[in-house]
């Protein structure tokens, strides 16, 4: 092993530029979560994970976007008609 090392004419490795309206992000998730994401990928044939990651996270804002009292509202009425039958 040398005592020195001359880096002058080293150049930076490929990097994979992030696309427009994507933000690169670390998260920790739970493993069996992760597993269930690489697991349905797998099924599927192929994919990204991360990718199907993003879509449930975006079907979910589009499902929570009901405000809380219309929420609160209509699971009283499904209740009621549950306990009238």
């Amino acid at each position: 092993m040398e005592a020195e090392y001359d880096f002058s004419q080293g150049k930076q490795g490929a990097i994979n530029p992030v696309p427009p309206g994507k933000t690169r992000i670390t998260i920790r998730l739970d493993d069996d979560v992760l597993a269930w994401f690489r697991e349905q990928v797998h099924i599927a044939g192929g994919g990204n994970y991360q990718s199907l990651i993003n879509e449930a996270l975006r079907q979910h804002i589009q499902q929570s976007r009901e405000p809380l009292e219309e929420t609160l509202r209509r699971v009283v009425r499904e209740e009621l008609e549950r306990i009238e039958r």
